[in-house]
């Protein structure tokens, strides 16, 4: 048993809190204690990241401002500052390279450690988060949550467990019965959509979805079956992967009836283009192609897409264009699925004054 705990990896994630918005309220004393939102406030803007004050209303990232003004009244809409957030990002990263070369960004907010053989003399990955919480509130004034364990997926799960300013360990005896408990909608990788299609199919929590066959799980999602067949049991061989670089963002829906109707289709599209550019204001990223997916209801699935000279830059050129896309699709007589849209050919961008986005070239 010995022998097979050595070959057990060290994976911590780390994932700051409220990450813009505790920016906005570290450099805005107004700010502090109060229901915070980073985004555009106007009637087709999203919320990009939402305080904790905010997120006792509902309010929550991905959400349209609409919504978010409706759920609280008193919500404080601060421009989105990229060059600030990037410039406090690196600070962190400055901090995860002292402990290890193995750092996987995902966006300026997260990342995964891997210190299985570069832990210090006599430290164990736990008592080095702890470490590394306490530099990052050194170098930054912001708090950031941790979480320990011995894959990619638990990490991320662990950290999410005790936000904010938490710190968390799945030790590998404790996983399988850590999974069995959650719902399915809360495993990092399954989203609102799939969750209803689990709960469909008798499937809601850990032990659920551990229940059913890889064959099953392939028969009802695809190739992600595989996937959902190794997270019940606490399995992720994924390897924490350096200067990962991310290609596309996309959203998809599937119906729960076919649809035939263009309004119809749109109003479902519509929320998918608002997570998309959520994906953009929150990293800092936009692209200049944007890619329509429609699956049919006999399965056949065709691709629209359609390249800007230049990058998108706001939700309603983003919107605009996904409508575009889906006015172009001749037969919806046999029924629609499944829609999805994306963005890729990713540029970095940064906020102006005007609070319009620009190319960082």
């Amino acid at each position: 048993m010995a022998q097979e705990q050595t070959q057990f990896r060290k994976i911590i994630h780390v994932d700051m809190d409220a990450f813009y918005a505790s920016v906005e309220q570290r450099d805005n004393p107004d700010l502090r204690g109060k229901p915070v939102a980073v985004g555009g406030s106007r009637q087709r803007g999203v919320v990009a990241a939402a305080s904790y004050e905010a997120r006792t209303y509902g309010v929550r990232s991905a959400m349209a401002s609409s919504i978010a003004i409706r759920k609280c009244p008193d919500l404080l809409f601060v421009k989105p500052r990229f060059e600030v957030y990037k410039a406090v990002s690196a600070q962190i990263r400055t901090v995860f390279a002292q402990y290890t070369d193995l750092i996987e960004p995902l966006s300026l907010d997260e990342a995964y450690l891997d210190v299985t053989a570069s832990l210090p003399d006599g430290c164990t990955a736990t008592q080095l988060a702890q470490t590394i919480k306490e530099q990052i509130k050194a170098r930054t004034q912001l708090t950031a949550s941790a979480g320990v364990s011995y894959n990619k997926f638990l990490a991320k799960l662990a950290s999410d467990y005790r936000k904010p300013d938490g710190l968390f360990v799945i030790k590998p005896h404790q996983g399988l019965a850590f999974v069995e408990k959650l719902l399915v909608g809360q495993f990092h990788g399954i989203g609102r959509v799939t969750a209803d299609k689990m709960n469909q199919l008798g499937i809601f929590t850990g032990m659920d979805l551990r229940a059913r066959s890889e064959l099953f799980l392939n028969e009802h999602f695809g190739k992600a079956g595989a996937y959902f067949y190794s997270i019940a049991r606490a399995i992720d061989q994924r390897p924490v992967t350096p200067n990962r670089e991310r290609k596309s963002v996309g959203a998809e829906t599937t119906f729960e009836q076919d649809l035939t109707d263009y309004a119809a289709i749109a109003d479902q599209l519509s929320p998918l283009v608002i997570r998309v550019w959520a994906y953009c204001e929150r990293t800092g990223m936009v692209g200049r192609t944007v890619t329509l997916k429609v699956k049919y209801a006999d399965f056949q699935q065709i691709t629209r897409s359609r390249t800007m000279l230049t990058a998108v830059t706001n939700l309603s050129q983003l919107q605009q264009l996904s409508m575009d896309l889906l006015s172009g699709i001749q037969d919806l007589t046999k029924g629609v699925r499944l829609v999805g849209i994306s963005l890729s050919s990713f540029q970095t961008i940064q906020a102006l004054p005007s609070g319009q986005l620009m190319l960082d070239l």
